[in-house]
């Protein structure tokens, strides 16, 4: 599965103007917004924080490699074209674990 058809399994973001992402110290990492260029992103990683306890986790950042699909291979091939894959991929390799929260629209 690509990562069009990847997006249209995951939940639904129209809810959400954005989503941080917070470390163990409750430090602000990223802010994706629902925004052009980044509702994928979002919709990734909310879907990850639902499947995993409202966190990002090594397992989950794995995970999220899988779901951006052929974005992952551009990712790898392209440092710094892809921030919220390459945030992934150095987060699969670690033992940190990255809170979520969300925003909502309104």
């Amino acid at each position: 599965m690509n990562f069009a058809e990847t997006l249209q399994t995951l939940p639904a973001v129209d809810h959400l103007a954005s989503l941080q992402l917070r470390d163990a110290a409750g430090e602000l990492v990223a802010t994706i917004e629902n925004k052009p260029g980044q509702a994928g992103s979002l919709k990734v990683y909310h879907a990850l924080a639902q499947r995993h306890g409202g966190a990002i986790t090594p397992a989950a950042a794995r995970e999220g490699l899988a779901l951006y699909a052929e974005h992952t291979a551009d990712a790898l091939a392209h440092p710094g074209k892809h921030p919220n894959i390459d945030r992934l991929i150095t987060w699969a390799e670690g033992q940190v674990v990255f809170s979520v929260e969300l925003r909502s629209v309104g």
